[in-house]
């Protein structure tokens, strides 16, 4: 069974062929035979450089794969995105060779450029930072901290450059998700868990007119219910119930699933018992997904 971020029902065979395909796009270690064999000889210590080797990887054929993949067509979700034809693997090579001493003042003019596998260059980059500074032994340091907080700040400030789904649940849950859980120096003159100003971040985020932003406040909650959690979940699953685009209810059904998964699955049948009558379909069939066949059958019949 695939576990993904856009969140499809890997027990629907009507969604397993995206299944497979995001799947794929997330192999970590996919071989050089799919991947294309990529040496990176270039000294890449700017965004500039960085952006010409990415150019150079253009494939046109793989191009019209993922334009018709993230509907970039006139009136859908992703219109007037652009791609260099690029794998996520293929990405992720150049992340790990330039995440570590790029720095961050460069990682703006990725997240600004026209190319779509550029823009997830710079959120993974702005990912392979935050969580250098988010390891155990760094959690209370004030010099991590404060390297975190700059982290967060990029992020936001650039959140809607990530203009598609794939760009938000690749990064959002790993920056602002994980600093939910770890204190900041945002939002007051001294260092703490300031959760009262991280849910104002959330809530602005919500509140959004912007499909994607909408979509941050939810997804990153993953990370949340990953360590417990599941009070943010609930809030903005709730928040998001009646979200007339169905990517919102695939994402809101696929992070109520997560939260059953790792806290507590009563907790979800409580909100189901609660919801049920209001939520899309869509969203409780995600929702439900590892519930044993009986119980998703008496969900699916109320």
């Amino acid at each position: 069974m695939f576990n993904n971020s856009v969140g499809f029902v890997s027990k629907s065979h009507d969604f397993q062929f995206v299944n497979y395909m995001w799947s794929w796009f997330q192999s970590y270690e996919i071989n050089s035979y799919l991947c294309g064999i990529i040496n990176i000889n270039w000294i890449m210590e700017t965004a500039k450089e960085v952006i010409s080797y990415m150019e150079t990887l253009r494939n046109e054929e793989q191009r019209q794969i993922l334009m018709r993949f993230f509907k970039t067509e006139k009136g859908e979700y992703g219109y007037g995105d652009e791609f260099l034809g690029l794998k996520v693997p293929q990405t992720r090579v150049v992340v790990k060779a330039v995440a570590k001493d790029m720095p961050l003042h460069e990682v703006p003019e990725l997240l600004m450029n026209r190319w779509h596998e550029v823009r997830l260059c710079g959120l993974l980059i702005l990912v392979d930072k935050f969580e250098r500074q988010a390891k155990q032994r760094l959690e209370y340091d004030e010099i991590a901290i404060r390297h975190r907080d700059g982290i967060v700040e990029m992020y936001l400030k650039y959140a809607k450059q990530a203009n598609n789904w794939d760009l938000v649940d690749l990064s959002v849950h790993k920056i602002i998700g994980h600093w939910l859980l770890l204190p900041t120096g945002l939002g007051g003159r001294e260092i703490g868990l300031r959760q009262e100003y991280k849910l104002k971040v959330l809530d602005d985020l919500a509140d959004s007119s912007d499909l994607w932003l909408q979509r941050m406040s939810m997804v990153c909650t993953w990370k949340t219910s990953q360590q417990g959690d599941p009070s943010y979940c609930l809030r903005y699953a709730e928040r998001h119930l009646h979200h007339q685009h169905d990517l919102m209810h695939k994402a809101v059904g696929w992070m109520l699933r997560e939260m059953g998964k790792r806290v507590s699955m009563d907790l979800l049948r409580d909100f189901l018992r609660q919801h049920v009558h209001e939520m899309s379909r869509t969203t409780l069939r995600y929702a439900i997904e590892l519930m044993d066949e009986g119980e998703r059958k008496m969900w699916m019949e109320r």
